[in-house]
């Protein structure tokens, strides 16, 4: 099979990048002949390159010649898109449809909703802006980058392929990382038909189970900012002087060197790259998730998961989707960090119910995470829709854009 992956990077990598990544390796990996398409923002710098990718968040003519060319080129049976924006724009979907390319689009995020991507900003959640069409109070708060014309633009953006109904039309399969961020897009502004989503969860490699005892430490691992409850676990840290390890970098990064030079227990060990962090997770009594935003997944949990810690997560997104509570981890009230001291308290206490819930969650990635999991489930969803689609038209019988 011919599969086409489309991603726009951000300026600092995150864990879209890793999954498009991951994912055309597997798919080579199994002999499908895999192309990509990709945009950086790391390219965008000057005021004029702002304004132009602003004006072109729309519909990105540039854009859409460059996939125009790559699919006369490679012609795809399928195109999976992983991020368009803001400088691919959604003039894939379009162009994929002229061409007659079936699409699959992976939901990383929240930003067809909700112009900051996570409906978190301002230190509080806004599930309000699910069913707007519009979410006007999100400009004027600034709910992207601070910015009231970079927020207007994605508003705007997404809002206008609402009404012209690119997100039910354009687009064959939507990809949804667990069943809980399913339910929010059927149920939004979109308006999407239920057979345009599939569940499938992101995977990772299989980093081995713990060969030593573990060390009587908790850890953490992933960006320091407030949406990932950081202040929570800072809080329970002085409330119940557990020894922690901290791993990870963000806006938060300076009050928590502070607070560990503050509380001896504390550790923070900055970025770290995998090695080290999977060394960690074998070594500590549990990975503690802290996120008080609806995260779409949590690829900390199943890295945890394959090395058979179990996870104490707050109950919300992807840590109440993938951690079931008493089975492979235990579950707390997001921003709650007494409740979270009370969960951290009985996997001290109770070795051997801890060792049970680690056992389980590494049953669970053998099940759901593994590669050879996921490679089953990503080749089904593009088998269904290369069995109801035609094979890409020649370019001389193309149909022609409709914007």
């Amino acid at each position: 099979m011919r599969i086409l992956q489309v991603h726009n990077h951000y300026k600092i990598s995150a864990g879209e990048d890793t999954v498009f990544y991951a994912e055309a390796a597997l798919l080579q990996q199994h002999g499908h002949q895999v192309d990509t398409l990709t945009l950086s923002n790391k390219n965008v710098n000057s005021v004029t390159e702002k304004l132009r990718s602003a004006v072109g968040v729309i519909y990105n003519r540039n854009s859409a010649g460059l996939l125009e060319k790559k699919i006369r080129a490679f012609r795809p049976e399928v195109i999976h898109v992983h991020n368009f924006f803001p400088l691919i724009s959604p003039a894939v979907f379009y162009i994929a449809r002229k061409h007659r390319v079936p699409v699959v689009m992976t939901l990383h995020n929240y930003r067809l909703v909700c112009p900051s991507a996570y409906l978190h900003y301002n230190g509080q959640l806004h599930l309000e802006n699910v069913h707007k069409v519009f979410p006007l109070a999100a400009i004027r708060d600034g709910a992207y980058r601070n910015s009231r014309f970079q927020t207007a633009s994605v508003v705007l953006a997404t809002g206008v392929h609402k009404l012209l109904g690119t997100w039910q039309h354009k687009i064959d399969r939507y990809i949804a990382l667990t069943a809980g961020a399913a339910d929010l897009f059927l149920n939004s502004s979109l308006k999407l038909r239920p057979e345009q989503l599939v569940v499938k969860p992101n995977f990772t490699a299989d980093l081995g189970l713990s060969t030593s005892e573990r060390e009587d430490f908790f850890l953490y691992v992933g960006r320091l900012s407030p949406e990932k409850g950081v202040g929570t676990l800072m809080k329970a840290s002085e409330n119940h002087p557990f020894r922690l390890k901290i791993i990870g970098d963000g806006s938060m990064r300076e009050e928590v060197e502070r607070h560990a030079a503050q509380h001896p227990q504390v550790e923070y060990l900055g970025y770290q790259k995998l090695d080290r962090v999977v060394q960690e997770l074998k070594a500590c009594r549990a990975l503690i998730f802290t996120s008080e935003w609806p995260e779409m997944f949590g690829m900390s949990i199943i890295e945890a998961f394959s090395t058979g810690t179990p996870v104490i997560a707050s109950n919300i997104g992807g840590g109440g989707q993938l951690v079931q509570h008493g089975q492979n981890g235990l579950h707390y009230t997001p921003g709650n960090a007494e409740e979270l001291v009370q969960q951290i308290k009985t996997v001290e206490q109770d070795i051997a119910y801890a060792q049970r819930l680690g056992e389980n969650a590494r049953s669970d990635y053998e099940a759901h995470y593994t590669p050879e999991a996921n490679y089953r489930m990503l080749l089904q969803i593009y088998r269904d829709l290369t069995g109801q689609k035609e094979r890409p038209a020649a370019a001389t019988v193309a149909a022609p854009a409709d914007l």
